[in-house]
């Protein structure tokens, strides 16, 4: 990346999620400027660790249709064959799944993965294990949506609480006109997000690659391949 790159990701506008952190910070940064220095210090540390950590940089989707872009930023972690959540009603077949881990270090807004309409939100309670782990996508806390895209097809992207994460935030709602690249809504301090590709679609990323949300390919939609053994 380059310097100019690196100092647009740094100086990103914070998520709207993070105004409040930051006005908290900021209060008792002025706070402490006039009764203790240690706690400006604090304040001023906690303001400057918000506003990196919610940093909501403008992302530009590939322009060719038919591409599954990234849902978020991070590490692929898990490239496997699942069913998705059965909250989303998309069946019991297995698809692939490629599970994203987001450390405290990645943007944390989530990103729409191709064009269509949001068909069911389900938000479900659970654990906090670390997001890491391929158990954390069905015991963690987690906020699953399933959308339709323009052919026909329906994904599933599942936001995921973490082992520090304990708010998740979703803002797209039930029949929502989705774009590729859209902000869906933003995980707060570490967490994780599945992608369910399409049935017969195979993913074109590995484990332990870096994805850019609504930047980075996953799939290409318009090429194939057959469920079942096909998925080794």
């Amino acid at each position: 990346m380059s310097l100019a790159a690196t100092t647009r990701l740094l100086l990103a506008p914070p998520h709207p999620a993070g105004h409040a952190f930051v006005l908290g910070g900021g209060v008792v940064f002025v706070i402490g400027l006039f009764t203790a220095w240690w706690l400006a210090w604090l304040g001023l540390l906690f303001t400057l660790f918000c506003l990196y950590f919610f940093r909501d940089p403008e992302r530009v989707p590939p322009g060719r249709p038919g591409l599954l872009l990234a849902p978020a930023d991070g590490r692929v972690v898990s490239v496997t064959a699942a069913a998705a959540p059965a909250e989303l009603g998309l069946g019991t077949a297995p698809r692939w799944r490629v599970g994203i881990f987001l450390s405290l270090f990645d943007v944390h807004v989530n990103r729409v993965p191709a064009d269509g309409t949001v068909t069911r939100i389900a938000y479900r309670h659970g654990r906090f294990v670390n997001a890491s782990l391929d158990k954390a996508s069905t015991e963690n806390e987690r906020n699953a949506l399933a959308i339709r895209l323009t052919d026909g097809r329906e994904i599933g992207v599942v936001q995921i609480a973490g082992l520090v994460a304990r708010r998740i935030v979703c803002s797209v709602r039930e029949g929502d006109a989705v774009h590729a690249g859209d902000r869906l809504g933003i995980i707060r301090f570490g967490s994780r997000t599945d992608l369910y590709l399409p049935e017969g679609v195979r993913p074109l990323v590995a484990e332990g690659q870096t994805m850019i949300g609504g930047e980075t390919v996953i799939a290409d939609l318009s090429s194939g391949s057959a469920p079942g053994g096909a998925y080794a």
